[in-house]
């Protein structure tokens, strides 16, 4: 989801109406969903940054839902997809 031209951000809005702007590290696609790596974005570069999983889930046809992955067994594996995607990226870079 990265490209040349910079970083991806999305807005999100919680339960109780608050919103977030995510900063999208990258996106995979895996067994038919679509996750996201995400760190809050503050504008400033930090080498301490919190990085979520969220899941896309399509719950009606305008707007997906972005949810945290509950199993252990698939957050375990999409982190080591996303992991190995990111590396990847890093090695084509240099």
């Amino acid at each position: 989801m990265a490209n040349d031209y910079g970083s991806d951000f999305i807005t999100i809005v919680d339960e109780d109406g608050t919103e977030f702007e995510l900063e999208v590290l990258t996106s995979l696609e895996y067994n038919g969903a679509t996750y996201l790596a995400v760190t809050l974005a503050t504008g400033e570069e930090t080498t301490d940054m919190e990085v979520s999983i969220l899941k896309s889930v399509e719950e009606d046809e305008d707007d997906p839902i972005l949810c945290a992955i509950e199993d252990e067994s698939e957050l375990e594996t999409v982190y080591n997809l996303i992991m190995e995607q990111l590396y990847e990226e890093e090695d084509e870079e240099e």
